[in-house]
């Protein structure tokens, strides 16, 4: 799945792009089921996590930039960023 890999990484360094400050997103599978832990961490300590749902469709590329992009505009308007 290389090719999917580096299409996610694509897509969320395009969703952060015009975020200023050290933003992180680390995505975790899980061996026993279809449930991944996405991670995203940004300036000032801020942090989300969210469960991405491989029966819901949110392992796809597109879906996770979506949910990032939504994540961290939630992040920024929260904390000020």
């Amino acid at each position: 799945m290389p090719a999917v890999r580096s299409e996610i990484e694509a897509i969320i360094e395009h969703a952060l792009a015009d975020r200023p400050g050290d933003w992180r997103v680390l995505i975790i599978g899980s061996q026993a089921n279809d449930r991944r832990e996405m991670k995203i961490t940004g300036p000032n300590a801020s942090e989300r996590s969210y469960a991405l749902e491989g029966s819901s469709g949110e392992h796809e590329p597109q879906i996770i930039g979506r949910l990032v992009t939504r994540i961290v505009a939630r992040m920024v308007s929260a904390k000020g960023l």
